[in-house]
């Protein structure tokens, strides 16, 4: 591995300009990032280009003071040099999903009578089916493969047969009601869960049509409700039967610093349900995204993409020869410009143009407001005094329009003694923001407190105090009307548009969790009173 120091005068030609992969570290010799390209000396130049760029790629080049390389053989050796490295050292500025919601699959076990189980992750141990993005359909299609193919789900093989067993939803192999037959029902469930609808109902109708022709009727009757079942569930879910391979849609749509992706899975014509993402605008952000998220899912055979301009024919070869070699199978990346794969691709797309009109709102307040960016975080203050006791605090934070609950926060005040919500404000803002730049975390791009101009100049002399320049309101109740620092004037706007009600619902959000939290402690000192023991 090779490193230089990089001083205001940087010049890009003491970097190869051959395939490799790039670390750029900061000056406690912390990694930033993680990169790959076919041509380190281009790729890294283009970092320190004076051209436009992202904030959050020029966030990270002001903080860059050290750039090591590993020069490969090929792009493709690269990618998997920058996957492996990415993995292991997880980088600041890389793209994440950690955050992400995650997803389910259906598994069996790998025992001699396997069970059926919900796993959040891929295993050796276990052989999966999904992800299923969709928890309803997940549960129904687990209940269904359990009634219909009668397997197990109890974690150890009891001594007695169950409720189950009596209930007819478990062929007992712990009493020894079942053996080989056994292996048949996985063969069976495993089929259906693969998507083969049709394989699954052309057998059971088979069985069906042989008890009847034994006289076996209730058996046959049991088969034909099975196959009823299945019917009733499948019937809305399948896109194509005549598919036999999966595919994956990725839909990418630009949104200011943002960039919003919609994944559908399509597995074997049957479409699974979608999930959502929002990342951080930044260089050759869609290929970062495809390479992180199938780091941590099933690669599909065929994956269809609503962008060609971001991937050039080279670039595609590789991010392909790259996903195979992972599959151990061959992989296509797609544009499609016709049939039934254009029309998910627009289906893809039309779930994105879904979300930004949820965004429109963001929109309204970044433009009612001049703000640098979409307020995609935004956090709320609020302080709660009943008497001079309990002083408190209580934070929330919302994304993209939501409550973020994971990341509300309370206070109690430490350095206040008397009703005074201005130094209150001044006390918390100063916590809260002194810690995330500690801990090194990224800002919110809207700060709200709840009051007029004696709250918002509190808090604006606590973020210089920081050296940081956070948009910041505060929203007064008595008018609904909104404050800016230095501003004595406040601004009004319609109290029933899209952005007064939403600013509204974060403020009263903040408002009650204080409150709630100011309750919580008078309560605990109203029972250490009466419970001195305690």
């Amino acid at each position: 591995m090779i490193s230089i120091y990089v001083p205001s005068d940087f010049r890009s030609s003491e970097i190869p300009a051959t395939p490799g992969v790039y670390l750029f570290k900061d000056e406690m010799d912390e990694l930033l990032y993680i990169g790959k390209a076919k041509s380190l000396r281009e790729r890294v130049k283009n970092y320190f280009s004076k051209s436009d760029k992202p904030l959050k790629t020029q966030l990270l080049v002001s903080q860059i003071r050290h750039i090591e390389w590993i020069i490969v053989d090929s792009e493709v050796e690269a990618l998997l040099l920058e996957n492996k490295l990415i993995k292991q050292y997880l980088p600041k500025y890389n793209i994440s999903l950690k955050d992400a919601k995650t997803f389910a699959y259906i598994a069996f076990t790998k025992e001699e009578y396997p069970r059926i189980i919900t796993s959040r992750k891929l295993s050796t141990k276990l052989e999966s089916f999904g992800p299923y993005t969709d928890g309803f359909m997940r549960q129904d299609l687990t209940r269904l493969v359990v009634k219909v193919f009668k397997l197990r789900v109890c974690k150890t093989l009891p001594k007695r047969a169950c409720l189950n067993y009596h209930m007819g939803t478990c062929s007992a192999p712990c009493i020894g009601k079942v053996g080989k037959e056994y292996r048949e029902q996985i063969e069976q469930a495993r089929h259906f869960l693969k998507g083969e609808y049709v394989h699954t109902i052309e057998q059971l109708n088979s069985q069906m049509e042989a008890a009847s022709g034994e006289q076996k009727y209730e058996r046959a009757l049991e088969l034909r409700n099975q196959i009823s079942s299945i019917q009733l569930l499948t019937q809305h879910q399948v896109v194509d039967t005549e598919k036999r391979f999966d595919q994956d849609v990725m839909a990418f749509r630009r949104l200011g610093e943002k960039v919003l992706v919609v994944q559908m899975s399509v597995r074997r014509g049957v479409l699974l349900g979608k999930r959502e993402f929002s990342v951080d605008l930044q260089p050759n952000v869609e290929q970062e995204f495809l390479k992180v998220f199938y780091t941590a899912n099933k690669i599909p055979r065929e994956i269809l993409l609503n962008k060609r301009m971001w991937l050039d024919g080279e670039e595609k070869a590789a991010l392909e020869e790259f996903f195979s070699t992972k599959r151990q199978a061959p992989v296509a990346l797609t544009v499609p410009t016709r049939s039934d794969k254009l029309s998910l691709v627009r289906l893809a797309e039309k779930n994105i143009e879904a979300n930004l009109e949820e965004d429109s709102v963001l929109v309204d307040i970044q433009t009612a407001l001049n703000l640098p960016t979409l307020p995609h975080t935004i956090e709320c203050f609020d302080i709660s005094n009943l008497g001079e006791e309990h002083i408190v605090s209580g934070m929330v934070r919302y994304k993209d329009g939501k409550p973020d609950k994971n990341n509300y926060r309370r206070f109690r005040i430490k350095t206040v003694v008397e009703q005074d919500d201005f130094a209150s404000i001044n006390e918390v803002v100063k916590r809260r923001y002194r810690r995330l730049l500690n801990e090194r975390t990224q800002m919110p791009d809207l700060i709200v407190v709840d009051g007029g101009s004696g709250q918002i100049n509190a808090a604006d002399a606590a973020l210089h105090s920081l050296g940081l320049q956070i948009p910041l309101i505060g929203l007064a109740k008595k008018f609904e009307e909104i404050y800016l620092p230095g501003e004595t004037t406040p601004r009004r706007f319609d109290r029933n548009s899209r952005m007064m009600l939403i600013l509204e619902q974060i403020r009263d959000a903040a408002h009650n969790f204080s409150l709630n939290y100011n309750l919580k402690r008078r309560q605990m000192k109203m029972r250490m009173e009466f419970n001195p023991r305690h």
